[in-house]
């Protein structure tokens, strides 16, 4: 019984981090918020906010945000 109990903690602790990577979908947006005029890197678009762009890792929208000229000002 034991040994059925470690092999189940053993495939949760493997599968619950790669149904997250899934689930989460891994996008990155660059949104430029129309009131304040700065541009932030979310993973949700709120209401009030122009999409700037979308990519695949925060490392690149960062990346990107900071070539805007929109972002610069």
């Amino acid at each position: 019984m034991r040994k059925y109990l470690v092999a189940a903690v053993l495939i949760g602790a493997f599968a619950i981090p790669a149904l997250a990577v899934e689930s989460g979908g891994g996008k990155y947006f660059v949104g430029l918020d129309t009131t304040s005029h700065k541009c932030s890197v979310v993973t949700e678009m709120a209401s009030g906010m122009k999409m700037m762009g979308e990519y695949d890792s925060k490392e690149a929208a960062e990346k990107a945000m900071a070539d805007m000229k929109e972002c610069k000002a």
